[in-house]
């Protein structure tokens, strides 16, 4: 499990007073307006940001870090990406995970059977959908619904799913498996 998450990147400089324009990776960007400090990280640094103040336009939020007070500062922390600890992340409710927390989980069947490895988490608006990369390297989609996901545990790495009928096909090549539950 990740310690820490990003929260967003910087993308320009914004204004004569220093402000940077963040665009935000996280799902609610007003999360922005809670945070006391980031982690700033660029290529060459990584160090502790204070912010003192956070506004919104349009996408993006425009945030004053103590410290950077012209364009010039400024300009020398465009691309860097801003990153919170577990800490001071939103907490979690019952069955709630941290999208980076399950990437990379095994996932496995009911029966034992290791499928392969969580790779990327789709918000479709009803409900998540994990793409998963096969062991053969196709990839399934699992809808993120009780039906399917019977049990996820990112302490011990791992994922169990219901494989429901039809829903492998698409990813194997005919011939090759398909969904072996009933």
């Amino acid at each position: 499990m990740q310690d820490e998450f990003q929260v967003g990147a910087v993308a320009s400089v914004h204004g004569i007073r220093g402000e940077v324009k963040v665009f935000p990776t996280t799902d609610d960007p007003a999360k922005f307006k809670r945070l006391k400090t980031v982690m700033l990280k660029t290529e060459r640094e990584q160090r502790e940001a204070k912010l003192l103040s956070v506004r919104f336009f349009k996408n993006m939020v425009i945030v004053k870090f103590e410290g950077i007070e012209t364009p010039e500062e400024a300009q020398k922390y465009k691309g860097a990406t801003l990153w919170i600890g577990r800490d001071q992340a939103v907490p979690l409710r019952k069955n709630e995970y941290y999208q980076a927390d399950l990437i990379g989980l095994a996932v496995i069947t009911e029966e034992g059977e290791e499928l392969g490895t969580l790779t990327d988490v789709l918000e479709t608006g009803a409900n998540d959908v994990y793409e998963v990369t096969m062991q053969d390297k196709s990839r399934g989609l699992f809808p993120a619904i009780k039906d399917c996901i019977r049990e996820v545990d990112p302490e011990n790495g791992r994922m169990t799913v219901h494989v429901m009928e039809g829903l492998l096909e698409a990813a194997r090549p005919s011939g090759k498996g398909g969904s072996s539950q009933k």
